[in-house]
């Protein structure tokens, strides 16, 4: 292999931008292909790097929360993610919610000022198998590429439905019927909450339930339990929203509890769009608009954007990627984000950032150690490539896969992973001073 040799890295994504502007910032030429915006697919609305496609949460800040520990660690390992999420932020009590388009725009930003990264605006259906590739072409990989990626690695590759919550236009809610609050009165009340009575919400219960939904082709329709749509989910009983996404416990005002709540979360800086917290749906677009309107102060209610229904692709890693998330038949090729089998935005960078630190010691030969599965990132790595090898599902940041059946503290378990975290990226000291 030769010196510093360049670096192929397919898709823009989340994981994609992670693994491009850590390579370029330490010196390495990068080859960054995006098909955007010649190609689009059905989920992106823009041409930016690392544009958030659902929703524009990257979930719990706090520490003691799986997905909070794992922004800690990519934030120490400089992800480029967490800068974005720390300008564009809005405040949201525990939750780390961002403005989409400033957060994208940042990303986009640096990725196109890093002299050492080349964009490449084309569609990608085969690798250069003796470069070394990250393939971080995500959920909405094209068919031909995923068939192209099976004949290497003799395996197909699976795939189960995700949805999107629509976004309503703040000018257009009746806030007679609403009030600001967030949950627990954890952080400022920048969510809108619509409650509902027991009559109120068994009407909107029975209507959705029965609403038309839009066609799926697949016979087999397969969901992410972590996002079901919301019809989905009420079809499981008429009480499960009012255990889920419409819980109204700790949502109480002026002393008065409610039956179900509806939330409403703050979509950008300004504040004119809110998202609809859990309402990813695959409804057809105009009975969204007639049930969701059946909400408490959404009587009039403007979309700017209905709820979408998407198929998210992914491979079986456990039989074919090895310990630094390279295929183990060619380990010119790195694949990362969701495509390998990590789910949630938080995550795909994360590998994207991680296959990044691999790429860089194995072009620099620096002898290293794979990250700890005491950190959330390396416990998460181990899932994906060791664990369910004959029934592998995609999987979240959880505590699940870090405990391992231990009862330890959970303030002896951030210290632990903390600490891995600074131990692998200590490995790459020399050649930071």
């Amino acid at each position: 292999m030769k010196n510093n040799p360049e670096v192929n890295i397919i898709g823009g994504g989340l994981a994609g931008s992670e693994a491009a502007y850590f390579l370029a910032t330490h010196g390495i030429k990068v080859n960054l292909y995006e098909m955007r915006p010649k190609v689009n697919t059905l989920a992106h609305s823009t041409s930016n790097f690392g544009e958030l496609v659902c929703s524009n949460s990257l979930k719990s800040k706090r520490l003691d929360n799986a997905c909070g520990l794992l922004k800690e660690e990519i934030k120490n390992l400089g992800s480029i993610m967490m800068e974005a999420a720390s300008v564009s932020k809005i405040e949201s009590g525990d939750s780390l919610d961002v403005d989409r388009e400033l957060f994208a725009k940042y990303i986009t930003e640096k990725i196109k000022s890093n002299e050492n990264i080349t964009i490449i605006n084309e569609e990608v259906n085969e690798l250069k198998e003796d470069e070394i590739n990250i393939v971080c072409t995500g959920p909405l990989t094209s068919e031909k590429f995923l068939n192209y990626i099976s004949t290497i690695v003799g395996q197909n590759t699976f795939s189960f439905f995700d949805a999107s919550s629509p976004i309503i236009q703040k000018d257009s809610i009746n806030m007679d019927k609403v009030f600001l609050k967030s949950r627990y009165d954890h952080g400022v009340g920048n969510y809108i909450n619509c409650p509902m009575n027991k009559e109120e919400y068994e009407h909107f219960y029975n209507e959705l339930i029965h609403a038309k939904k839009a066609m799926v082709h697949e016979f087999d329709t397969k969901y992410f339990e972590g996002c079901l749509p919301i019809e989905v989910i009420a079809s499981r009983g008429i009480d499960t929203l009012r255990f889920g996404p419409l819980k109204p416990v700790g949502l109480e005002n002026n002393g008065e509890q409610y039956y179900a709540v509806v939330q409403l979360r703050m979509d950008n800086l300004i504040g004119d769009l809110y998202n609809m917290v859990g309402f990813q749906t695959n409804l057809t677009y105009p009975e969204q608009k007639r049930v969701f309107r059946l909400i408490p102060g959404l009587e009039n209610a403007k979309f700017i954007r209905y709820g979408l229904m998407h198929r998210n692709s992914y491979l079986y890693s456990p039989k074919i990627l090895d310990d630094e998330l390279r295929l183990k038949k060619n380990n010119n090729i790195y694949i990362a984000g969701q495509l390998s089998g990590v789910e949630g935005y938080v995550e795909s960078a994360a590998t994207g950032l991680l296959a990044g630190y691999y790429a860089l010691m194995n072009i620099k030969g620096i002898e290293h150690r794979k990250l700890s599965f005491n950190s959330v990132l390396g416990a998460l790595v181990n899932y994906i490539t060791h664990t369910g090898i004959n029934n592998f599902q995609p999987m979240n940041a959880n505590f699940g896969i870090i405990y391992r059946g231990n009862k330890d503290p959970k303030e002896l378990v951030i210290n632990r992973a903390l600490d891995a975290i600074n131990k692998f990226k200590d490995q790459l000291k020399d050649i930071n001073e």
